[in-house]
């Protein structure tokens, strides 16, 4: 079920009606009804693949009981083991099955063996998987780790994993933040829900307005990007910037205004990345909840920053290389995240990777030249990385890179939407003023401001309804 379709405008707010008025005056019964709609929103997409969700949840539940149960070190290693072999086995086999046997397959043909064509499968790939496998693996590994005790809830925790509002594309949530609450008893906040629906409201002007009417330009400009100049391959990166960002973190602005509907707090997933001055910020502020999961379960774990300078580069290119894995079976998601891998370890090397850690122009209107020239420059670097991203296999990339790094980059573009543009710098504008808070609309309600906000709401919803482009399905779907 998708956040923008009129399937989910009619579940949420029947979901939120039964579950303030009906089942609130029991706790479990609230969690229940949590878990049994968030598994009717899952179930909408594809009913099969709830088996893999209730698989997980009932192996890491199980295990999080034996582990707080168990002292002996083999043994609890042995149960950290099955649950990591079970999530990680779901996951490689659904996203990465068949990449593994094409890859294999090439690279036998490149030493002079060449082999068959290789039986691939027929699988789709379970909505979220990546996603909530690694929201419950955070569960055993914290408690393995005793920095968190297994919950006996059984219904808790089924909830916890499959919470609709975050289930398919994050945030993702560490059970030592989110599982606590839905131990305690929820009581309707009237200020905190109508915060979430403005979030909504923003999350759906990104999505719609600016994400989906980028996706026209952008499959237009790479789908032939032969046939474009530097300077329109150009206008397709920077689109494409705008596309991904928008969709995906439209997406956590939705998630997190629902949950809060529901009086749960989610953590923040993008801090207005585009406005960071170098790219060790852009990570800081860049799908955050991937971040910080990959920081404090791997990173670290690897030995981090300690140690000398190879092995502080080794922890960034693994991070690095993982997460782009992460991403997808493709190998351009790995070069992705080698090249944001290169550019992080000069600052890493030369210890500027913690330079920018406040706000830019922190408390004043306008940025000085010095955090100017820093932002376009860390933008239009992150625009030529988003390129693998966006590209359908490696020589897609190259050729687009070649294309736009060509002497017609500096010609008029054949492709200038200038509606779209004024849109996306109106947004932009919106967002910086806005930059130090949570979300765009975020703002004090007094009385110095009624005559502007409902003017305000209705002209966002005005812009959804009447310039939304062609409907998309969120990109992280595939993730």
């Amino acid at each position: 079920m998708l956040f923008n379709s009129i399937e989910f405008a009619i579940f949420l707010p029947v979901v939120f009606l039964i579950y303030w008025f009906v089942v609130n005056k029991n706790l479990r019964l609230q969690n229940f009804f949590l878990l049994a709609a968030s598994y009717f929103f899952y179930g909408w997409w594809d009913w099969r693949f709830l088996s893999l969700i209730a698989a997980s949840s009932l192996i890491d539940y199980f295990i999080g009981i034996a582990l707080s149960r168990n002292s002996n070190k083999t043994h609890r290693k042995l149960l950290l083991f099955t649950s990591l072999a079970v999530n990680l086995g779901f996951l490689g086999f659904f996203k990465y099955f068949n990449f593994f046997v094409e890859s294999f397959s090439a690279a036998f043909t490149f030493f002079g063996q060449p082999v068959s064509d290789p039986e691939l499968l027929n699988i789709v790939l379970p909505v979220g998987i990546s996603f909530y496998t690694f929201q419950t693996l955070s569960y055993s590994i914290d408690i393995y780790r005793k920095k968190l005790e297994p919950t006996k809830d059984i219904i808790a925790f089924g909830a916890f994993v499959s919470f609709f509002p975050q289930l398919v594309a994050g945030p993702i949530e560490r059970a030592t933040s989110l599982l606590p609450q839905f131990y305690k008893k929820r009581v309707f906040e009237y200020d905190q829900a109508v915060d979430g629906l403005r979030q909504i409201l923003w999350g759906l002007f990104k999505k719609v307005v600016i994400a989906d009417n980028c996706a026209v330009y952008v499959d237009q400009i790479f789908g032939s990007h032969t046939e474009h100049s530097g300077s329109t391959l150009l206008i397709g990166g920077v689109f494409f910037a705008f596309q991904i960002y928008c969709d995906f973190s439209g997406y956590s602005d939705i998630a997190i205004g629902t949950a809060r509907l529901f009086g749960f707090n989610l953590m923040r997933n993008f801090a207005f990345p585009y406005f960071s001055r170098d790219i060790s910020e852009f990570w800081r502020r860049w799908h955050i909840s991937l971040s910080t999961w990959f920081r404090d379960y791997l990173y670290i774990p690897l030995g981090g920053s300690n140690g000398g300078t190879f092995f502080k580069m080794r922890n960034i290119f693994i991070i690095f290389l993982v997460s782009g894995f992460w991403h997808g079976a493709n190998w351009t998601f790995v070069v992705w995240g080698l090249v944001n891998a290169l550019l992080y370890l000069p600052l890493m090397i030369g210890s500027r990777n913690r330079k920018n850690l406040g706000t830019v122009a922190e408390g004043k209107l306008i940025p000085t030249l010095t955090e100017i020239t820093q932002m376009l420059t860390t933008f239009l670097t992150v625009v030529v990385a988003w390129v693998f991203f966006r590209a359908e296999n490696i020589t897609h990339a190259f050729e687009y890179l070649n294309g736009l790094f060509s002497l017609s980059l500096f010609s008029v573009p054949d492709v200038l939407p200038s509606n779209l543009i004024v849109t996306i710098l109106l947004f932009v504008c919106a967002e910086w003023l806005q930059r130090e808070k949570q979300h765009a609309l975020e703002f004090k309600i007094d009385k110095s401001i009624t005559l502007v906000r409902w003017p305000l709401y209705l002209s966002i919803i005005f812009l959804v309804i009447g310039f939304g482009g062609e409907r998309q399905e969120f990109i992280y779907f595939n993730f």
